[in-house]
């Protein structure tokens, strides 16, 4: 069994456990006192519902279960009203807990409900995707979706524990394993060559005999990020380093309506064009973007959109884009694979050309 990790934030930590029985350890978390003293309930999707029933069952006796349709369109204002009434519904006081089983949707969701329910109550997170586990779950970053964009409406909200079970992985879609993927690479390309070099040498699956460790590592990387830029103040770098290939894959969200795409998807299809973007900047090669984008094809993903999208329409989605500033792009760049930057004041004209060789019109 790997040791837990501790995410340590300001004035709170939590761990991120990675336990042989998980079960085991989440009926012993609902039964300490700190975790679970003022009642439970869960919150979870339709897939997870119907492919890990039993494991819900097991671990949740007897617990309150609200199940939502699997898929982006969840995180919406209804459903974050739904959270809202199945907690008063079942009488969850301040000291209660709202576990969430389930992907990034599940966890953003769930985090920001318990983050503003009676001005906040805990939420144990039980990532059951690769995305999640590797990102969303840890950093205490919750919300949900307006139709002007993507998490416009959150909370900074750390949960009381992570535990990831990669046993859930098994049972999980190829499709979805692969946009988590996404997410994994964005690690490396970020900050650890070696870890980037690793996925150059041999596509990461789930029968990978290393993908414990590598998801460790990217839960690692995430605590230290976290640790030094909470609420992404630093006026460079710091948390927003996260968010390489995100502002081209959430205009690519927000411009099929979150319906076409995986989050991971439309992020792999960002950090091609982040890559090329970084590239027209004459910050690397274009060697290193091809670098980028056949390792993106080696894990399943697109490297350029699937069918065009109009460049003006994705460059309107950029604007809504949580790190602009005073009207102008802000992109996280790569200064070399493995080590990423900010770019505070990038003109139009290189991004719509970067929109054009993704293949929008």
């Amino acid at each position: 069994m790997l040791s837990d990790l501790i995410v340590k934030v300001g004035h709170t930590s939590y761990p991120i456990c990675f336990p042989e029985r998980p079960i085991q350890c989440i009926r012993d978390l609902v039964a300490t006192k700190h975790v679970g003293g003022g009642g439970g309930v869960v919150l979870t999707d339709e897939g997870v519902d119907r492919c890990q029933s039993g494991f819900l069952n097991e671990a949740f006796p007897g617990m309150a279960r609200l199940t939502l349709p699997s898929g982006e369109p969840s995180k919406s204002l209804d459903n974050y009203g739904r959270v809202l009434d199945f907690l008063a519904a079942n009488r969850i006081n301040r000291d209660g807990v709202l576990w969430a089983v389930g992907g990034g949707v599940v966890g953003d969701l769930a985090g920001f409900g318990a983050a503003t329910y009676l001005r906040g109550i805990d939420c144990v997170q039980i990532p059951t995707t690769l995305l999640a586990m590797v990102d969303s779950s840890v950093g205490g970053k919750t919300g949900i979706n307006l139709k002007a964009g993507k998490n416009l409406v959150g909370a900074f909200h750390h949960p009381r524990a992570v535990v990831i079970a990669t046993e859930f992985l098994a049972t999980l879609p190829g499709r979805e394993f692969a946009a988590g993927m996404a997410e994994v690479i964005k690690y490396g390309l970020l900050g650890d060559a070696a870890l980037f070099a690793r996925l150059e040498r041999e596509p990461l699956t789930v029968k990978s005999a290393d993908l414990t460790d590598v998801i460790r590592r990217c839960c690692e990387m995430k605590a230290e990020v976290v640790r030094a830029d909470e609420r992404e103040t630093a006026p460079t770098d710091g948390r927003a380093l996260l968010n390489l290939g995100h502002t081209f894959g959430h205009a690519i969200e927000q411009a099929t309506e979150f319906r076409e795409y995986l989050h991971g998807e439309a992020v792999a299809v960002g950090l091609a064009a982040a890559g090329r973007l970084s590239a027209r900047l004459g910050l690397i090669q274009a060697a290193d973007t091809a670098r980028v984008e056949r390792v993106l094809q080696a894990h399943h993903l697109p490297a350029r959109l699937r069918s065009p999208l109009a460049v003006p329409a994705l460059m309107d989605a950029m604007q809504h884009d949580k790190k602009a500033r005073s009207g102008r792009l802000r992109f996280v760049v790569l200064k070399a694979l493995g080590r990423a930057g900010t770019c505070a004041d990038v003109d139009p004209a290189p991004v719509e050309q970067t929109w054009r060789d993704m293949g929008a019109a």
